[in-house]
């Protein structure tokens, strides 16, 4: 497991535990993991690549996904 500050995730989460945590990780990239297997696979961003992604998230780029 990587050295990690704090996983959190969003205030928007359901509160039946279906949701991704966030944390920045000890070499300063950013984790992402599902909150129901917080043992698992942590998907690791640089915090640019976070950045092009939620930038995108927020001009509608994704909305075809859902």
């Amino acid at each position: 497991m990587p050295d990690v500050r704090v996983w959190r995730n969003s205030s928007f989460s359901y509160s039946n535990g279906e949701c991704v945590e966030v944390a920045v990780l000890g070499d300063g990239t950013v984790g992402l993991r599902d909150s129901k297997d917080p043992g698992g696979p942590v998907l690791t961003l640089t915090r640019g690549e976070l950045r092009a992604f939620l930038e995108g998230a927020k001009a509608g780029e994704f909305d075809d996904l859902v």
